[in-house]
């Protein structure tokens, strides 16, 4: 099975088991599937710790974007044993999910940002309204948290597509590039 299709399927079944546990008070069912997902992730890496440099930043960068969306009032979860004005911490293991994409099944989104902002812009607020349909979230009624929902992801997709650029495991760097010459 090629990688890319592997790669997608394990973020669709982490993704349900994160949104899935957090609609049914099961929190930890998120982490206890991302862990497994993002050790096979790092294991496929040919370099792994440009990897984990990524993993963290769009942890790190998704979590204070949906942090201070949750601060605003425009999303809440359910309660849980987790403080509730703070982020569920299966919404941090969605953001590592979402970064496992992004030098294997989205790499093609890095060839337009154009259209890697596009995508955010629709995908984004469809995966949370998938989210509230299982019950996972809710959002404050009208159109502003789905505008600022939209707008978050038509720059948090770019901006997270330029980082995988960056950090990109999944391609070896020359010698030359590494500060290594031939003699």
């Amino acid at each position: 099975m090629p990688l890319k299709l592997i790669n997608f399927v394990l973020f669709q079944l982490g993704w349900m088991a994160c949104v899935w546990g957090g609609a049914h008070g099961m929190p930890w069912l998120g982490a206890a599937c991302t862990l497994p997902i993002l050790a096979w992730h790092l294991r496929q890496a040919l370099l792994p710790g440009q990897e984990i440099k990524l993993l963290l930043s769009a942890m790190v960068i998704g979590g204070l974007s949906d942090q201070v969306i949750l601060l605003s009032g425009l999303v809440s979860y359910p309660p849980s044993a987790w403080p509730a004005g703070l982020l569920p911490i299966w919404m941090l293991c969605l953001w590592l999910l979402f970064a496992s994409t992004l030098n294997v099944s989205l790499r093609w989104l890095r060839a337009s940002m154009p259209l890697a902002a596009v995508f955010g812009l629709i995908g984004g607020p469809m995966a949370y309204w998938a989210a509230s349909r299982l019950g996972a979230i809710t959002l404050s009624s009208g159109y502003v948290p789905w505008l600022v929902l939209a707008l978050a992801w038509a720059c948090l997709t770019p901006l997270l597509l330029w980082l995988a650029a960056r950090f990109d495991g999944y391609t070896a760097v020359p010698a030359q590039a590494q500060g290594w010459s031939h003699v």
